[in-house]
C-alpha cells in the first residue's frame, strides 16, 4: 500500500495535469504535419512568442532540456532551414536562435494541423469555460516558474 499524501488536492491536480499533459502531446503529435515533432514545434513557438529569436541557454531553460539537447535540436532544425544561429552581437561568446521564414511557415502549418483537434475539444468543452480556467493555470504556471529559479 502507497503512503497517502498528506494534500491530496494538490496532489490530485497535479497528477490531472501531468495526465493531460501526456494525453495532449500524443494527441498533438500524431496530427503534426511530417518531420514536425513536439519538441521542435515547441521551440518553434517559443521562438515566435520571443519576437523570433533567443539565446540557446534561454530555449534550454524556457524548454527545461540540456545544453546537448537543445545544441542536437537546434542542429536538426538549422539543417532543415528553420532557424538560424549566429554571434550575440551583445557577447561575441554567445549565440543567437532566429527563427527563419521557413521555421515560420512550418510552425503556422503545425498550428493549422492542429485546428482539427483543437475544434473537436471545443465541442466538448465550451471556449467560455475553458476561459474561465485560464486564469487559475497562468497563476500556478507563474508560481512553478519562480520557484524554478529560485524565487
Amino acid at each position: 500500500m502507497t503512503t497517502p499524501s498528506r494534500h491530496p488536492v494538490a496532489f490530485d491536480f497535479f497528477v490531472e495535469i501531468a495526465v493531460i499533459d501526456q494525453l495532449v502531446g500524443t494527441q498533438m503529435a500524431r496530427v503534426l504535419p511530417d518531420g514536425v515533432s513536439m519538441a521542435s514545434f515547441s521551440l518553434l513557438n517559443h521562438l515566435l512568442s520571443k519576437g523570433g529569436a533567443d539565446s540557446p541557454v534561454r530555449l534550454a531553460q524556457a524548454l527545461q532540456v540540456t545544453k546537448g539537447a537543445i545544441t542536437a535540436m537546434l542542429k536538426r532544425l538549422e539543417a532543415r532551414g528553420l532557424v538560424v544561429l549566429s554571434a550575440d552581437p551583445r557577447d561575441g561568446r554567445g549565440k543567437i536562435v532566429s527563427l527563419t521564414p521557413d521555421g515560420l511557415r512550418v510552425r503556422n502549418e503545425a498550428v493549422a494541423a492542429l485546428d482539427p483537434l483543437l475544434a473537436t475539444f471545443l465541442a466538448a468543452f465550451p471556449e467560455p469555460d475553458l476561459a474561465a480556467a485560464l486564469p487559475l493555470l497562468k497563476r500556478v504556471r507563474l508560481d512553478l516558474n519562480r520557484r524554478r529559479y529560485g524565487g
